[in-house]
């Protein structure tokens, strides 16, 4: 027990690091991007098994949601179980490559100060009239890269409002519920909750193609969330004060407007981000060249500035030093409590 619990606790503090010193591994085999194409190809073959009708699009939508997260636990867990087998340094590798891949903590950060970057990054040079200026343009195609929404109009306090709403919503996503399930199950349970989030983020649109298709991937995307989100937003709110930020307008306006979003887990993170930088995010926007009219999060207390974008990312780091904290003492605690061997 003592050797598997060493194992296990330092596994995700190494790959906590990892994460913070390389991002991503890019040039190593992803497992959402396996997990991707397993979605694809259960998708084209749901849709020619299953008849062409609504009802026919929501049963083969569901019958993927329930394979995809299955598929994905076993063929973890029993990877995990194989090398702990083979030896237990095999185990401490694999699960730290894992624990390393099931969060994005530096990636989603340095996107983000990329765009910041863009935007402060001003030319001197005049621009002939009636054109765009080329950091405003370049600001554009970076914030694109991380957010879904339609970029091309958008003015600098849009691009950097879309940059800190994606930080903010995204350390739920990306961080703090991947924490979450690794406190139970390790990143077994952690990647099984990265394909859950895949697939909502493959099929889980309200448009023509995956209104019904989608729709049981968007909704266990809500439930797999939702604890995770209001934790999230909690930790994010200490984040606020341990950065300098103000822990009482995070707090209110995350009380306030953490259900101001169609979904019930996108605004809890990103509502306390915007209390605590006394800013106004969210409102209507474009996506795929339609138009949401969304409602705002947070009060206009002064106007948004590209620096918000560092103060977010600085608020987001404190708050996922405390998730994997978390997820390292609610982890060995439980285990100590039932006697793992």
């Amino acid at each position: 027990m003592i050797l598997f619990l060493l194992l296990f606790e330092l596994s995700v503090l190494f790959g906590f690091l990892l994460d913070l010193l390389f991002a991503d591994p890019e040039k190593l085999p992803h497992p959402v991007v396996i997990i991707g194409r397993g979605i694809s190809f259960l998708e084209k073959h749901l849709r020619q098994i299953f008849p062409d009708t609504p009802r026919g699009r929501r049963r083969a939508g569901a019958v993927m949601a329930a394979l995809i997260p299955v598929t994905t636990f076993i063929v973890t867990a029993g990877l995990c179980i194989l090398a702990w087998i083979v030896h237990p340094v095999a185990f401490f590798l694999l699960h730290t490559l894992w624990c390393w891949q099931a969060v994005a903590i530096r990636g989603l950060a340095k996107e983000a100060k990329n765009v910041y970057r863009c935007l402060t990054d001003r030319d001197r040079q005049e621009t002939p009239e009636g054109t765009d200026p080329a950091w405003l343009i370049a600001s554009r195609k970076a914030v694109s890269r991380i957010v879904g929404r339609d970029t091309q109009a958008l003015d600098a306090d849009g691009v950097t409002r879309a940059a800190v709403e994606t930080v903010a919503e995204n350390y739920s996503d990306g961080v703090i519920a991947p924490y979450f399930y690794m406190m139970f199950g390790g990143a077994v349970l952690a990647l099984t909750y990265k394909s859950i989030n895949t697939m909502d983020s493959m099929v889980g649109y309200k448009n023509e193609k995956y209104i019904d298709f989608g729709r049981a991937a968007a909704h266990l995307d809500d439930v797999a969330g939702y604890i995770p989100a209001r934790l999230g937003a909690l930790l994010w709110i200490c984040g606020a004060g341990m950065t300098g930020q103000s822990v009482k307008g995070a707090w209110r306006i995350w009380r306030r407007d953490n259900r101001n979003h169609a979904s019930p887990n996108s605004a809890q993170t990103e509502s306390a981000c915007a209390g605590a930088l006394g800013i106004r995010l969210a409102g209507p926007a474009y996506y795929f060249g339609e138009f949401y009219d969304k409602p705002t999060i947070g009060d206009a207390l002064r106007p948004i500035e590209p620096e918000d974008i560092l103060r977010t990312n600085r608020m987001m780091y404190a708050a996922s030093i405390l998730a994997v904290l978390l997820c390292m003492a609610v982890s060995c605690a439980l285990m100590i409590l039932s006697g793992c061997p």
